[in-house]
């Protein structure tokens, strides 16, 4: 893929000893210099991260610029083939899109976009992502060998994706029938070698009694996507970030990273918020009616002490191709945890099938052999 940007003079951050442009540097955690080494310090943030009452118009409204100042003037650019926009600064020019790597991408100007009120920087360098995206395809059991051991070009692009979190308190009220396995010995009779023959077995049966109860729950830092350009499935798969690291924004953090802008507003993030949160009320009452089996469960919940947050987090994103096919892998830029999109080898998951397929039937010949005796 060609370069995903290209940097244009004059430098948003220019170093004091050569005045070349610093970017962020991952391992020191300061501005770097990347032509004379010089390194600049980023002031410490004393900033708390804020959770805000989503009952709450505050925050809601883009045209609000306090809320809005990124620190550095910025631009968005827009991708007319994925429909990707992301934030750069004004005087840097992108030459292909970094979700999908189409060249066709438009500047959109000084556009108003949520600015993030705490962020995550990278912890993981460019270097460390590609060596776990090697060691990770090595793991992967139906991919073809010579993508196992062969190296994956690939451009990666560092991209702070937005993201809401949500806390809630909730007070649930539920009904539901319980049943409760039982057994009773009973007697059947049997022709074996034209001979008549009693015998006994035990027989389940199911006892159903009417259930109700009380059930409250607190959930904290529910972490949802504000991205449009990835499948949930994979910011998924990317594992919890330790929100505990937060740290107020500062523009630095982004210098050399792109960051995407919000695509999914705070009413939307709080609707999947919502579906996490009842998919876990549904488990845990059902947990807590225990029983064999239950029926007719009905769950009335309210939410109340709603809040939220508006973040960055860090993530390496990859477009890569293997025999003409285009593929994508991402990596977590705080814990080196990778996901994404493998080739798979139709030789070895057909031997595999095949061989499930010989235990299925070697199983089933013994159950006929041995099963009735």
């Amino acid at each position: 893929m060609e370069e995903a940007l290209k940097q244009a003079a004059p430098a948003t951050f220019p170093c004091s000893g050569c005045g070349g442009a610093m970017t962020f540097d991952s391992e020191s955690q300061a501005l770097k210099c990347p032509y004379c080494g010089k390194e600049e310090a980023i002031e410490a943030s004393d900033f708390e991260p804020v959770e805000h009452d989503l009952d709450s118009d505050f925050g809601e409204g883009e045209e609000d610029a306090a809320l809005t100042d990124w620190g550095v003037k910025q631009q968005t650019i827009h991708c007319e083939s994925c429909g990707g926009e992301t934030i750069i600064p004004a005087l840097q020019t992108a030459a292909a899109c970094v979700f999908c790597g189409s060249p066709k991408v438009l500047a959109q100007g000084d556009r108003a976009s949520i600015r993030p009120e705490t962020v995550i920087p990278f912890r993981v360098s460019e270097d460390e992502a590609v060596e776990s995206f090697r060691k990770w395809k090595k793991k992967r059991w139906f991919v073809p060998n010579e993508f196992k051991r062969g190296n994956v070009r690939s451009k990666l692009t560092g991209i702070y994706i937005p993201y809401w979190t949500y806390d809630s308190e909730t007070s649930s009220d539920y009904t539901a029938e319980r049943g409760d396995y039982h057994y009773r010995t009973v007697t059947k009779t049997r022709t074996v070698n034209g001979k008549t023959e009693t015998y006994t077995e035990q027989e389940r049966y199911t006892v159903w009694h009417w259930v109700h109860g009380d059930y409250d729950r607190s959930f904290d830092d529910i972490l949802i996507p504000a991205s449009g350009q990835y499948d949930s499935e994979l910011l998924e798969k990317l594992g919890n970030f330790e929100l505990s690291e937060l740290t107020g924004y500062k523009p630095e953090y982004l210098s050399g990273f792109i960051a995407e802008r919000y695509s999914i507003d705070r009413s939307q993030g709080w609707e999947r918020a919502q579906e996490r949160i009842e998919d876990t009320l549904r488990s845990e009452i059902r947990s807590e009616i225990g029983g064999d089996e239950i029926r007719g469960l009905s769950i009335r919940t309210s939410y109340y002490d709603r809040t939220y947050k508006h973040i960055l987090l860090p993530v390496w994103n990859a477009n890569y191709s293997y025999k003409n096919r285009p593929y994508r892998y991402m990596v977590n830029g705080q814990t080196g945890l990778v996901s994404g999109h493998v080739p798979r080898s139709a030789v070895k998951i057909t031997f595999f099938t095949l061989f499930c397929l010989a235990l299925a039937a070697l199983a089933f010949y013994l159950y006929i052999q041995y099963g009735s005796e």
